[in-house]
């Protein structure tokens, strides 16, 4: 690009020249459609191609940016056994979970018990056993109350089991349980905590609750308890119409989650080499991934209305589907936010960094400061010296140095967070101003001793001396130079 700028000022400068030649001369000038120039042509198409090659790479990772994230979420939550029981554990300890789980475990108890005929069974018993007027008249009565209260006997007993640690414990040991299996839910396994039905329900089983439910209501006196069988019970929790394309979605999802954000990450660097101005490049990509990022959590947003939606159909109580949903989707969310605030960061440091007329002011003015408080340390005899000055003559690879610990750090360490990214770019800010105030820059007086005059007798002779004396030429060993011409002694 320099050496077609020179030739088309030379060029340019060879035109004006002729120019005013024949206006000297008197000859009228005629404009001419100026020559083409095949390099700056040249130069020009390689710009479009470069910058038209950046612009679909950053577009591309920019799209792939949202698939990585949930990627990244499927494989870390659900392959990882200790993460999805401390994600999960969590809803078992929710009041509103709780409700909905007693509510729905003391439901499938008295479907598969009619407490209202046991206690006319029983009562009926009595009487058959030989009672008077009074008596019978009275036990009859005691039916209804009778039922009520054994009803209401059940449902404390299961509410206190629930709003237990024993209940907490089951809800964990059952995620652990059934987490080999978890990843492959979709595929219908009766087993898993969170099941999938033929036709496209997602619920969470009631069953190991219900059996252990039924070991408390044993211990509290509750022998009928004993008689109620195995209940195959699932509390619904959303409706999937199109279950084998999500099937196949979630397992490549988890497939792709160790590579696709590479991917991602690997398109937006390649887009901002690409480009000729690759500090523009680095802010467009930075600003599109975090608008991308800000789409995803719009949708969690709005996703969280459809949930409620589905929570209502199926008889779950708003606030328990909206529990749920906290915790399934919050990793993901938390994330996504992790990563709009990295976006953010990169657009405000690579505008920083970029040769822009405020920035250069503030670089300037940041350098300026270091200078002045350097000056003062060192009027004072504090000074770093040869190490201050082995650090200046390195500065460029101690900056790229603390800017890939940075990036390693970002990239490597999960989970990802608001926090850590806002650690590291404080980090990586006082690193550098701490090198830009040790470092030991060659001072005036460094530069006025190096362009000091040699002595007198190490000053060479000038150059009207030589074209004085003429061409010297050697003599004889350990004898001076003589001017050429005259006669060796």
């Amino acid at each position: 690009m320099a050496r077609s700028t020179v030739h088309e000022l030379q060029r340019r400068l060879a035109a004006v020249e002729a120019e005013n030649d024949a206006l000297r001369a008197g000859i009228p000038v005629v404009p001419q459609t100026p020559p083409t120039d095949p390099i700056a042509d040249r130069d020009r198409s390689r710009g479009w191609g470069r910058t038209l090659a950046a612009t679909v790479l950053i577009v591309l990772g920019t799209l792939v940016a949202p698939l990585a994230l949930v990627a990244a979420w499927g494989n870390v939550q659900l392959t990882d056994t200790d993460r999805f029981v401390a994600s999960y554990a969590g809803l078992a300890t929710e009041p509103a979970v709780q409700a909905a789980v007693t509510d729905q475990v003391v439901e499938a108890i008295e479907g598969q018990v009619d407490i209202p005929a046991l206690t006319t069974d029983v009562i009926d018993g009595v009487i058959e056993l030989g009672t008077g007027p009074a008596a019978t008249r009275a036990l009859e009565l005691l039916k209804g109350p009778a039922a009520q209260g054994l009803q209401s006997l059940v449902a404390t007993v299961v509410e206190r089991f629930v709003e237990s640690e024993a209940f907490a414990n089951v809800w964990a040991s059952a995620l652990r349980i059934s987490h080999s299996q978890v990843v492959s839910a979709l595929q219908n396994d009766p087993d898993a905590a969170i099941a999938l039905g033929s036709e496209g329900t997602i619920g969470i089983q009631l069953a190991p609750i219900i059996d252990a439910a039924k070991e408390v209501l044993v211990d509290q006196g509750v022998e009928f308890a004993a008689s109620i069988p195995t209940v195959d019970r699932t509390i619904t929790v959303a409706q999937v119409d199109s279950l084998p394309t999500v099937q196949l979605a979630y397992q490549l999802v988890v497939a792709a989650g160790i590579w696709l954000p590479w991917v991602a990450i690997l398109l937006l660097a390649a887009g901002v080499l690409a480009a000729r101005r690759r500090s523009v490049a680095l802010i467009t990509a930075a600003l599109s991934l975090g608008l991308v990022m800000a789409i995803v959590l719009a949708g969690l947003a709005a996703g969280r209305i459809f949930f409620d939606g589905a929570m209502r159909t199926n008889g779950i109580p708003v606030d328990a589907g909206g529990t749920i949903y906290e915790q399934v989707v919050g990793a993901m969310r938390d994330t996504a936010v992790a990563v709009l605030v990295l976006a953010l960061v990169t657009a405000v440091v690579g505008w920083f960094a970029g040769p822009f007329d405020v920035p250069r002011r503030l670089r300037g003015a940041a350098k300026a400061g270091a200078a002045a408080l350097r000056a003062t340390l060192e009027r004072r005899g504090l000074s770093t010296g040869r190490v201050g000055a082995w650090l200046h003559s390195r500065r460029t690879l101690l900056r790229v140095a603390i800017t890939l610990v940075g990036a390693a750090v970002v990239l490597l360490v999960r989970p990802l967070s608001t926090s850590l990214i806002l650690w590291t770019l404080t980090f990586a800010l006082l690193a550098v101003l701490i090198l830009e105030l040790v470092e030991r820059p060659p001072s005036a007086e460094d530069d006025d001793q190096d362009d000091a005059p040699t002595h007198e007798a190490e000053k060479p002779p000038a150059d009207d001396e030589i074209g004085r004396a003429g061409p010297v030429v050697a003599g004889a060993p350990g004898d001076p130079a003589v001017p050429a011409g005259e006669p060796l002694p």
